[in-house]
């Protein structure tokens, strides 16, 4: 299995509403592609501020495996809502964290 993790650092004027439209859309990329186990979105409590650097916003996927990982990132969907996540945040792209791990 592979878990996908990624933190945001949204910009300041980005709204609630904006973050939940945002988190449904992902969420349903689970009934879209096959292999997606599961899907998940939390905001950041960590007390460590100056190592949060602005990321208070935290999603996953668990894919069965890479290959469902890798249609996810091919996925026009996925990248149509990629491309608005990243227009609401600070320093667009750099504004995204990544990190895949093996489970």
């Amino acid at each position: 299995m592979i878990r996908h993790i990624v933190a945001l650092h949204f910009r300041a004027g980005t709204t609630a509403e904006s973050k939940a439209e945002l988190y449904r859309d992902l969420a349903a990329l689970k009934g879209h592609i096959e292999g997606i186990l599961d899907f998940r979105h939390f905001d950041n409590v960590s007390v460590e501020t100056p190592l949060v650097r602005g990321f208070n916003d935290v999603f996953w996927f668990d894919f069965r495996d890479a290959g469902v990982r890798d249609a996810y990132l091919d996925d026009p969907v996925h990248k149509a809502i990629g491309a608005r996540i990243v227009a609401e945040l600070e320093g667009g792209i750099d504004g995204v964290f990544v990190a895949d791990v093996a489970l």
